[in-house]
């Protein structure tokens, strides 16, 4: 389902062109990672945004991004410069917070974001904050659009076909990280929101 979510999310929502430049934040995580494959498929050029050196080099090394940007240990904002001199046309964006505030400072005119999560809110949704520089959306002519599987539910068995087309022409990487038992899960759980995870997390039973 995450692959799913990822296909739909970035091919529907974002509509890639060859040549731009996609972000993705979470990039390692198990949307994430799927999102950066398939837009370098289509030709984009992608920036991953993930913590951790070990995160980030698996980005760099085994996916194949164009840079990769640890948000524990640089500025989001001043590293993406650096990344994307020419600015950001599609957002990903599986965090929201201070890291959606610094990539709407650096969309381009008719820039797509796309919502697929907000990480950093989840723990207080009560009082989750929206994007400061939402202005941003008006001055650029952006558009910024959530998104669930429930709108693609039909639509599952074309991106099921070229997914797995992708995975055996080896374009296509899918890592997993297992945890074993089911007296694992409260770990499994606050490991959803430290990021200590690689890959999509799972309990064998």
């Amino acid at each position: 389902m995450t692959a799913f979510t990822a296909y739909f999310g970035l091919l529907d929502v974002g509509k890639p062109k060859a040549g731009q430049t996609v972000v993705v934040s979470a990039a390692a995580g198990a949307v994430g990672a799927v999102v950066c494959q398939i837009a370098k498929i289509q030709g984009c050029k992608v920036i991953g945004i993930a913590g951790g050196p070990e995160k980030c080099g698996y980005l760099r090394n085994e996916l194949g991004v164009d840079a990769a940007i640890d948000y524990k240990s640089e500025s989001v904002a001043e590293a993406l410069k650096l990344a994307a001199p020419d600015g950001v046309d599609i957002f990903f964006d599986n965090v929201g917070g201070d890291i959606l505030d610094a990539v709407l400072m650096q969309i381009n005119r008719h820039a797509r974001i796309v919502v697929c999560g907000g990480i950093s809110q989840y723990t207080d949704i009560e009082h989750a904050r929206g994007p400061a520089n939402y202005l941003q959306i008006i001055a650029q002519s952006a558009t910024m659009q959530g998104f669930t599987m429930r709108d693609y539910l039909a639509r599952i068995p074309e991106a099921f076909m070229s997914l797995m087309t992708w995975q055996r022409k080896g374009e296509l990487k899918v890592r997993e990280h297992v945890l074993h038992g089911i007296d694992s899960f409260p770990r499994a759980f606050q490991m959803l929101f430290t990021g200590e995870n690689q890959g999509k997390l799972v309990i064998d039973l």
